[in-house]
This record gives C-alpha cells, structure tokens and sequence, in this order.
C-alpha cells in the first residue's frame, strides 16, 4: 500500500503522527495607520503647570455687531434712536407680591428676549391678597418698552438699564443705517456716545488613559517573537484615534452655523426629503462669506493636460463615506452635474487627505470615521432606500471647519511638549511587590490630556443629512 500523509493532525499519516502540521509566517499582517483629519486643522494652545486646567481668552465685539449690547449708550440726539432693549435686574429669585392681582402682569416675563421665565402661584404664608413669583434667572432682556414698565410698575426692587451702544449692529438696511449714522452739528456736544463689550471663552482639559497587562511566559512561549513591539504600537494609535475622535465631537458641537436640509428643523425631523442639494451648499457659502470666514485653499488653475479643470478658492467640507453616492448625484442650478471628481483637478494643485471631489465652492474630503447620528430622524418606517437605525433615519454631519475657528490645548507634562505620556514596567524585580511576590507581570500604560476651545463658532459650520443607500 503506498505510503499517504493523510490529513494531520485528526487523522495520523502512515508513517506516524506529524510534530510540526503548521507554517509560521512571521510577518505579522498589520492594519494601516489610519488617518488624521481634523487634528491637522489645530492650532495648538500650551497649557503651563500650576495654572489650573481651565484656559480664557477675551473675544472682544466689534462695535457694529448685533452682539455689542452693552448698558453704556447712546445717550445724545446725533443719532436717530430705533427700538431698544432694556436689562431688567430682579433682587431674588423667590418674590412674595403684595397685590395678587399684578401677578397676572408676570405672564410678560415670558416674551423677554434672555430666557427668563417667572411662574406665579398663591402665597398663603403672607396672607390674603398675596402671590408668589418664582424666576429662573435674575435679569431679562426686554425688546418691548410696554412690557418692561409692567414689570417695573410691580414695585418688587428692580434695576433697568437701557441696552444701546452697537449704533446699527449687523443691519444690511439701508433706512436703517441712514437714520444711525453718528452725524455731528456745528456744535459738537456730547453727542454719539458709544459702548464696546467683550466676551469670554474658555477650554477645559480632561485626562484620558488605558493600559494593558502581560506576563512573562506570554512573551517567552507566544509565536510571534514580536509580539511586544505590535501591542505597543496599537496602544499608541489607539490613544491616537480616540483623540482624533473627540476633536471631531467638539467641532460638530461647536458649529456656529447649522443647515438642516428640506423641511427639517431638528435631528428628529429629518425625513426622506432632507437630503443634501447643491443650494444647501451654495446658501451655506454665502452664510460662511458673510461670517468672513477665510477659504481653506486657494484658486486652482488649469495645465496643459487633457480634461483637467480649474477650481476657486474653496473651503473643505468632511464627510462620512456613507454621502459619496448623494454628492455624485448632485445636479447643479442649471441641472448639470455638480461634482468634479479629484482626478479632474488633481495635475492643477496639492489634493487634500481624504479628498474625493468637489462640489461648488468646497473640496470634499472623505472620511471613513466620520460619526452621526444613529435613528436620530423621523420615522423611516415607509422608507427603502436611506440609511436609518431601528426604524428612523440616520442623520449624517456635513463638517466645514474655517480657519483660526479654534484650538486645541496641550499640556507639558514633564517640561517637555509631549502628547502622550507612557509607562512601560517588564515583569521582573521591578514590578514584584505584595500582589505579585515572584514580579511575572508586566503593563504599559499610556495617558494624555485633550483640551478644546471655541475661538470663533461662527467660521465652523454643520449641514444635517439624510443618506441614500
């Protein structure tokens, strides 16, 4: 009979069972390191030691800007006053009203422009004829002059200042700014007197860490006789990629200027109709021009080459992979297609990590990563073609991150600028103690602290999407 190997090691060969039934490649298969988005995008702030682990700046208003309300005011005749606002200031939140028939008067609170609500209810401690009020907060913003004399005319202690100082603010109205313009008489006077106001932003670091343990025999017996340098590179782009992933968390959070598509108004009205068009795109440019939020790369020109397009200065918007098959569809104003693909441009200028195309004035960067919002949308019950999660749509992020919009803050924790601290113990007399009396346990640990600071929310802008499968 002739002599058959058979199949080792459930069934022995003729000659005896095989000691050795396995190749052993040593080359490990490793995954590509992946990569960096939005932490290329960073300013980095430094955080000196013994400061705390909150980092301020002022952001100081320009003086014709909505946002420059301030009690110092315009106080004179040289420029045509409009409808202003006034700080009402409540000495306590709890207030017991002699007359109860004025607690009816509270329901104005509600119309302030800051928030404040008062609820009202009987006081029967203070005896008949009283009411309690109960506010949420000390000061309210009134619009309506009317209003805030019946707050004031409830005699419960409040201050008021009259809010003017901005001259026009934002306005783009013509009759507006004309009446507002700071003109001057033969005269002069005291006349036109402005106020400026700052505000503040602040940064908090937080400290993240994990670590693995191992035993000696682990790296003595294991077949891999690298295996040590693998895991340690993994903990190392672990910690990379989780940092990664929580600056993508504060830039979406942060976005100052937020489109839902269609109808939708929240994440939990995104239907089948709110997907993404070229004119959500194109009024988002005109929003981030208005907010003089600078183009990420400049004007590409064309080459010699055959079929290479130009492009205009663009920002760059992030994307989730999920969006590639709504943005090739994408038909422009004129129904023509509106994505260029990066092969059409590429010979004219430097491609960007992750860039797929471009659409109108943005380079379309894709990133595998990229998060959303899991069965955050309306009922998708009815729907076939989109992505949703437990019967309701997904609802994806559009990212657009201008420049000098924010900044991350690094910490230097040994007086050198180091991003992440490790500790490496091999088991042996270092690590022997109590709990390990013969040391045959190793670890290696690695910790890091990520801070993030809104500089200018309004240059950071977010579009909610839809995606078709």
């Amino acid at each position: 009979m002739t002599r058959q190997f058979n199949a080792p090691p459930s069934t022995p060969s003729d000659v005896g069972t095989q000691i050795v039934n396995e190749f052993y490649q040593k080359k490990a298969l490793i995954e590509l390191v992946k990569e960096t988005y939005f932490g290329q995008l960073a300013d980095t702030t430094s955080m000196p030691k013994n400061m705390g682990k909150k980092i301020k700046r002022y952001h100081y208003l320009p003086l014709l800007d909505d946002r420059n309300i301030n009690d110092q005011g315009i106080d004179a005749a040289g420029v045509t006053m409009s409808t202003a606002t006034w700080t009402v200031t409540y000495p306590q939140l709890v207030l017991s009203v002699a007359n109860a028939s004025k607690v009816a008067a509270a329901a104005a609170i509600n119309d302030n422009t800051s928030g404040l609500v008062a609820t009202a209810g009987a006081d029967s401690s203070a005896g008949a004829g009283f009411a309690t009020m109960t506010l949420t907060a000390l000061q309210g913003q009134y619009a309506n002059v009317t209003k805030k004399n019946t707050v004031v005319a409830l005699n419960l202690g409040v201050t008021t200042n009259q809010n003017y100082g901005n001259l026009y603010g934002s306005s783009k109205d013509i009759g507006t700014i004309s009446g507002k313009l700071p003109a001057l008489t033969e005269n002069g006077g005291r006349v036109n007197r402005v106020g400026f106001k700052r505000v503040e932003i602040e940064g908090t670091l937080e400290k993240f860490g994990f670590f693995d343990e191992y035993t000696q025999e682990s790296l003595d017996f294991d077949t891999d006789a690298d295996l040590m340098m693998h895991v340690n590179r993994e903990m190392l782009r672990g910690a990379n990629e989780m940092t990664e992933d929580a600056l993508q968390i504060d830039l979406i959070n942060a976005a100052g200027v937020i489109r839902y598509c269609g109808s939708a108004t929240s994440n939990a009205t995104c239907a089948e109709t709110s997907l993404v068009t070229y004119g959500d795109l194109m009024r988002l440019s005109i929003d981030l021009d208005n907010n003089r939020t600078p183009k990420k790369t400049t004007i590409i020109t064309g080459t010699r080459l055959v079929d290479t397009k130009t492009l205009p200065a663009c920002r760059v918007a992030y994307m989730g992979s999920e969006l590639l098959p709504t943005f090739k569809a994408m038909v422009d104003l004129h129904n023509d297609p509106a994505w260029l693909s990066v092969e059409k441009y590429a010979a004219g200028g430097t491609v960007l990590n992750g860039e797929e195309g471009a659409v109108d004035k943005f380079r379309i960067c894709v990133v595998p990563e990229m998060m959303k919002w899991a069965g955050a949308g309306a009922d998708a019950s009815a729907s076939t073609n989109s992505y949703e999660t437990n019967g309701r749509f997904d609802v994806f992020p559009i990212l657009v991150v201008g420049d000098e919009s924010f900044t991350t803050i690094g910490f230097q924790t040994d007086g050198k600028t180091v991003k992440f601290k490790i500790h490496h113990k091999a088991p042996g007399e270092a690590t022997a103690d109590r709990n390990d009396p013969y040391g045959e346990t190793g670890f290696m640990s690695i910790k890091w602290y990520y801070g993030f600071m809104a500089l200018r929310p309004e240059r950071i802008a977010l579009i909610k999407t839809v995606a078709r499968l």
